[in-house]
């Protein structure tokens, strides 16, 4: 009876089926770190080819020597995912803890990195204000006045009105301001100008000096209105001259002044 050895096991194979399982998967990962486009291809170009295996015909050139080969292609495709989606996933959580929120503090200051506004105070308050009211002015008719003439009969006076505001403001200082109340302590009071209408009349001439002409016996026919004797000299009676001769006047000069006697030259002798 002829003993057999049974045929050793080959040693690795474990190690062999665990390093083909895992490479895809480092790969897929390093692609997808590397850049998701060169992921998208990888998968795309096995994903193909495996699928061109099982429907047309095997590939030795690539190692795909059966159709059922095709379906380890699509394998290796889901492992090159698999890496892909774990590079994916372990960038996504690096960045969700990396990336700082708008209230994370930055080394430790406590300074935030989006600083909130201060918000001012708000108060309100109350003012006056005097203000004065124009008068107005209007004129009336008065036909005891001569015309072109004028005279104020009142005498204009301004009024006076308070104003209370409503005051806004904010960090103590005025923003907006409105009219609560306007109350006029004083009444304006009109000026009134009176205008004359009247037609002054022309004054009347002076009442004609009374002439009493003399006749030749005794009295200078020069001057009229009282006897100028003729004498070697007449001066005004109640004057300053000497005579001999006086006139009490007033004498009216139709003539020559001989004497002298109209010393304002007004036609009109010893009037004054």
């Amino acid at each position: 009876m002829v003993n057999r050895r049974s045929a050793p096991k080959k040693r690795g194979s474990g190690w062999l089926i665990a390093a083909v399982l895992i490479a895809p998967v480092i790969l897929g990962t390093l692609l997808a770190r590397w850049s998701p486009v060169a992921i998208v291809l990888a998968l795309v170009a096995v994903i193909g080819i495996g699928l061109f295996v099982l429907i047309a015909r095997p590939l030795p050139a690539v190692g795909l020597r059966t159709r059922a080969s095709g379906f380890v292609a699509l394998g290796l495709a889901a492992l090159l995912a698999t890496g892909g989606g774990v590079a994916s996933a372990s960038s996504t959580r690096s960045d969700d803890v990396t990336a700082p929120t708008p209230h994370t503090l930055v080394g430790g200051s406590a300074d935030a990195v989006t600083p909130r506004p201060s918000v001012k105070p708000t108060t309100f308050d109350t003012a006056t204000e005097e203000v004065a009211i124009p008068y107005e002015q209007t004129t009336v008719d008065d036909p005891a006045r001569d015309q072109g003439t004028t005279a104020i009969v009142t005498a204009g006076v301004a009024g006076l009105k308070v104003i209370t505001y409503k005051l806004t403001l904010v960090d103590g200082v005025e923003s907006h301001r409105e009219v609560v109340s306007e109350v006029v302590q004083t009444s304006p009071v009109t000026e009134v100008t009176a205008v004359g209408s009247r037609v002054p009349q022309p004054a009347a001439p002076p009442a004609p000096v009374p002439l009493v002409q003399q006749g030749s016996g005794g009295c200078d026919p020069n001057y009229t209105g009282a006897c100028v004797p003729i004498s070697s000299d007449v001066d005004c009676e109640g004057g300053s001259g000497d005579g001999p001769a006086y006139v009490r006047g007033p004498v009216q000069i139709v003539g020559s002044d001989v004497y002298d006697l109209d010393r304002d030259g007004d036609g009109i002798a010893c009037d004054k």
